[in-house]
């Protein structure tokens, strides 16, 4: 068993690794370690709760932890990369019932200690210690703590189910509200907001289980109203969320590295949300809401058809570029194509020819999902570049290949003010001498946001799995 103080200063050395490891993860070349510091922070974190002052149950622990680390094996080893955007927001709600779980023990905990003698006080230990000793000003704000954990908690569950949904195909990805839209959202807060005084004057277990439903419903119905282009930032904001839910029970518990953890990935979650808003040109507030306002008519209406073109055709555009620029997607992640696009990419180049990767910020649906692929499959780091580093350089390049992406590199973002994504910073692809997009079909893809660049006079159409497709260029160009 741990004292207090072994175990306070392993919680300042996690909470340190915690910081490296979120600073680490900035950049390609240290984000293997910064995964090492952060494994070995939780690791620490683990072993000095189990072992801390006033824990007891070890079976159950035990039993626990081992049913934990099985699952989460098997989990690694078992989801592609491609399932990785829905595994994290599935991974989010179990974040958000636990605290919405811990929240509604500390409540039963404190009715409990409130109805002891001052002996039985005494002999308590662990968090009824904590309550037992508390002051009526301190036990009021305890309560604030738990009913705000239990509702940050409760939206985000609600709202990473319906995420994960989404992502895996399993609800539709188009925005839907209830008759009434926002205002039930407003209302449902405003509900809360007076269920929380209730409760506060000693209104009892109703109140917290009445806010714990609106709760489960704000979280519902503010993720069903975001479409599916933006799903990105709703991953990311949703890993706020169960942040500021681990912050607000770190408070109940009296657990410093809670409220430290709790408030790093809440800080980093938010502000990556506003990144990848800025990054789509999107209201931060508009997003987290549901998707306030909104386009004032129908998206214009695109012309022509779409030319398709053969492998073959492909490859000698290839040979006879200089420079190339590839835009990867999340077609390519489905169809895995990430390591036959690494091989042809080092095949142009050992030929001179200048290979780049454009990557649009938000491009996959989890931010740095294309990096982590292209990383996987051993493409060098100093020829992927963001969009504000490459967007300038398509007027002067030869050719340029998408590869599964729809809404990142659609002109009518620019070109069509009623556009779903109007205003949104895309990748300018259309400006190249050639563009080639690697597609399975004829659909508008996960957003449901047709792309007038299919129907340009400089693009050609090259359907088929993404996979098999570059295998195939492969082939072409080796010959």
């Amino acid at each position: 068993m741990f004292s207090i103080g072994i175990v306070q200063a392993a919680y300042i050395a996690a909470a340190v690794l915690f910081i490296l490891s979120l600073g680490g993860l900035s950049g390609q070349e240290s984000a293997k370690r910064a995964v090492w510091y952060g494994i070995t922070g939780m690791a620490l974190a683990v072993v000095a709760t189990v072992f801390g002052p006033g824990v007891g149950n070890w079976f159950v622990i035990a039993l626990m932890l081992a049913g934990g680390a099985v699952l989460g094996w098997y989990v690694a080893k078992t989801v592609e990369m491609t399932e990785m955007p829905q595994l994290v927001a599935a991974l989010h709600s179990f974040v958000g019932l636990a605290a919405v779980f811990i929240g509604y023990n500390a409540y039963i905990e404190m009715a409990r200690v409130g109805g002891m003698d001052e002996a039985a006080r005494a002999a308590l230990d662990g968090f009824a210690a904590i309550v037992a000793h508390k002051t009526p000003v301190e036990l009021n704000i305890l309560r604030v703590e738990l009913f705000l954990g239990v509702f940050i908690g409760a939206v985000t569950f609600t709202g990473s189910v319906i995420a994960f949904g989404k992502l895996a195909g399993k609800v539709d990805g188009k925005a839907k509200k209830l008759p009434g839209g926002h205002l039930l959202n407003a209302g449902a807060a405003i509900g809360s907001l007076v269920l929380l005084a209730m409760f506060m004057n000693g209104a009892g277990a109703w109140s917290l289980i009445a806010m714990t439903l609106l709760a489960f419903f704000i979280g519902y119905h503010l993720i069903m109203g975001i479409g599916g282009a933006d799903m990105p930032v709703v991953v990311s904001m949703l890993n706020s969320y169960s942040g500021w839910a681990a912050a607000a029970i770190g408070f109940s518990l009296g657990n410093d590295l809670l409220i430290v953890t709790g408030a790093l990935v809440g800080s980093s979650g938010a502000i990556l949300s506003y990144i990848m808003c800025k990054a789509m040109n999107r209201s931060f507030i508009s997003v987290i809401l549901g998707g306030f306002g909104g386009t004032t008519g129908p998206a214009m209406e695109v012309e022509g058809e779409q030319v398709a073109i053969d492998a073959a055709g492909v490859a000698d555009a290839l040979n006879e570029a200089d420079s190339i620029i590839i835009v990867p997607g999340y077609g390519m992640a489905v169809a895995q194509a990430q390591i036959a696009v690494s091989e042809l990419t080092s095949m142009l180049r050992g030929r001179g020819k200048n290979v780049r990767f454009a990557i649009h910020p938000v491009a996959g649906r989890l931010p740095g999902h294309m990096n982590v692929l292209l990383a996987e499959a051993k493409v060098p780091y100093d020829i992927v570049l963001e969009m504000d580093e490459i967007n300038e350089d398509f007027p002067d390049t030869d050719v340029v290949i998408v590869i599964g992406s729809n809404d990142i590199v659609n002109p009518a973002a620019q070109d069509d003010p009623n556009s779903p994504i109007a205003g949104m910073p895309v990748l300018e692809v259309w400006k190249a001498k050639q563009v080639f997009v690697s597609k399975r079909g004829q659909g508008t893809g996960y957003s449901g946001i047709e792309n007038p660049l299919f129907y340009k006079e400089n693009t050609r159409m090259y359907y088929g799995d993404a996979k098999k497709s570059m295998e195939e260029l492969l082939h072409l160009i080796r010959m």
